[in-house]
């Protein structure tokens, strides 16, 4: 039953992984379900947020035939399945296996790696080859199954997009050809404001090498991140990976880290020669259509939950263009192309019709929210149903609900913070890592929103 199950219950196809430190890591995977009050939770690592239409199927069969059938997109671009059923054995773990989503049992939830989503589409460099060769490399190094599911991998175009996530370990590419052989790219070590330079060819392993010192550095604190190590250890880290590296790393060199996320912004996605400048001119009134020109589709998801039927318009849309779906860190999808002339209004506008964020005037743009209640036991309220009561014309900031103090979920940069509390909804306005004096608003819908509006305004 599910109530005998631990936190984080072993699927019965676990090939154990490697031990967990003292304290345990909690983090779910495909493998260690975690239990919650509206059933159990798996959650499927997809390195990139790449998906074949293949794979995606996989997804919603394992959703459909075991759990509560949506699908459930994370700040690091997987996949939450819910509502699984604590007796559902090794079938969903089969399924996504044969889809290749699980490649290494011992590696499962160390696949973490979020990558830019309009990589090569838009003038900005692929990164598909420097992606398939760090997850290969997670996946072949014994020492990387001990990374725990909160260790993070990013890979960036250079627009600074997944650079901002602060992730333990990025690689950002430099030139509009980084993957060609002489292209170059920086290895940056946690949120040091110092990175390393590289040749493209050097960049995935010296990313895993880097996570592979962080491991033995972390081995005396027992930490699980980068920004857990003690502050010398912390400092001292960028100096050993740069040991480790060897020769194939130049001297550090300043690059401060952005601070700011940039989502991808929903709509079309103007091809390479056009590029960003003519996308936004063109949404502006003036220049080239950029639906008759789009390279891709970027749509948002409201509360990043989709449903049956909205998955399945996402992946035939995908099998008709490129067979491919990227979903982002920002709990949205990108759809590469080719479109034709009409395919992509085609698409925004079905899309559109069945609840997807289609343009960034629509009144979800920005807004999220944890699972909340009922599905989370340290939930105080529902805070889904309470940010949809609140949804309004769209935000300058993005907004982010939680049902309790771990705001599960919660972006980065600039945001507006609402957390439900025993007295009521504390909203903040946050800037990195500084936060303005927070206003409790008491258990008022409309004052609520209200206060919400004002301060994303």
């Amino acid at each position: 039953m599910l109530a005998a199950m631990p936190d984080s219950a072993p699927s019965p196809l676990s090939a154990g992984g490697t031990p967990s430190r003292s304290g345990g890591d909690a983090c779910p995977g495909s493998l260690r379900l975690h239990r919650a009050d509206d059933g159990a939770l798996a959650r499927v690592r997809v390195p990139g947020g790449v998906l074949s239409a293949d794979a995606a199927d996989a997804l919603l069969a394992v959703a459909d035939r075991f759990g509560d059938g949506e699908l459930h997109l994370t700040s690091r671009g997987n996949v939450q399945l819910r509502g699984l059923d604590a007796e559902c054995g090794g079938g969903p773990a089969e399924l996504l296996a044969a889809a290749g989503l699980l490649p290494s049992a011992a590696h499962e939830r160390a696949r973490n790696i979020v990558a830019s989503p309009l990589a090569g589409l838009d003038g900005s460099p692929s990164l598909r080859g420097r992606l398939a060769a760090l997850d290969r490399l997670v996946c072949g190094s014994p020492a990387a199954a001990a990374l725990s599911g909160r260790f993070l991998f990013a890979l960036d175009d250079g627009r600074g997009d997944v650079d901002a996530l602060g992730a333990d370990v990025t690689l950002i590419a430099e030139g509009p050809d980084a993957d060609a052989v002489g292209g170059s790219c920086l290895l940056r070590v946690g949120a040091a404001d110092e990175v390393f330079r590289l040749s493209a060819a050097d960049g995935p392993r010296a990313a895993l090498l880097a996570a592979e010192a962080f491991l033995r550095t972390a081995r005396e604190s027992g930490a699980w991140r980068v920004k857990d190590l003690p502050d010398a250890v912390r400092a001292a880290l960028p100096g050993e990976v740069a040991r480790v590296v060897g020769a194939a790393a130049d001297e550090a060199v300043p690059r401060p880290r952005p601070r700011t996320a940039g989502a991808p912004e929903p709509g079309p996605v103007a091809a390479p020669a056009d590029g960003a400048e003519a996308t936004a001119a063109a949404r502006a009134g003036s220049g080239a259509d950029p639906v008759a020109a789009a390279r891709a589709i970027s749509v948002g998801v409201p509360l990043g939950r989709l449903t049956p039927r909205q998955w399945r318009l996402l992946t035939e849309t995908a099998r008709r263009h490129g067979n491919e779906l990227r979903l982002t860190p920002w709990r949205g999808i990108v759809v590469p192309g080719p479109f034709g002339p009409d395919g992509a209004a085609a698409a925004l506008s079905t899309l559109a019709a069945a609840g997807l964020i289609t343009g960034p005037d629509s009144p979800w743009t920005g807004v999220g929210a944890c699972i909340g209640r009922p599905g989370c036991a340290k939930s105080l309220a529902d805070v889904r149903a309470e940010a949809g009561a609140a949804v309004g014309p769209a935000g300058r900031l993005p907004v982010y609900w939680s049902g309790c103090e771990r705001r599960c979920g919660h972006p980065h940069g600039e945001w507006i913070d609402v957390v439900a509390t025993s007295e009521g909804h504390r909203i903040s306005h946050v800037r990195g890592e500084l936060r303005d004096p927070p206003k409790t608003v008491r258990d008022h819908p409309a004052a609520l929103a209200a206060a919400v509006a004002a301060a994303r305004a």
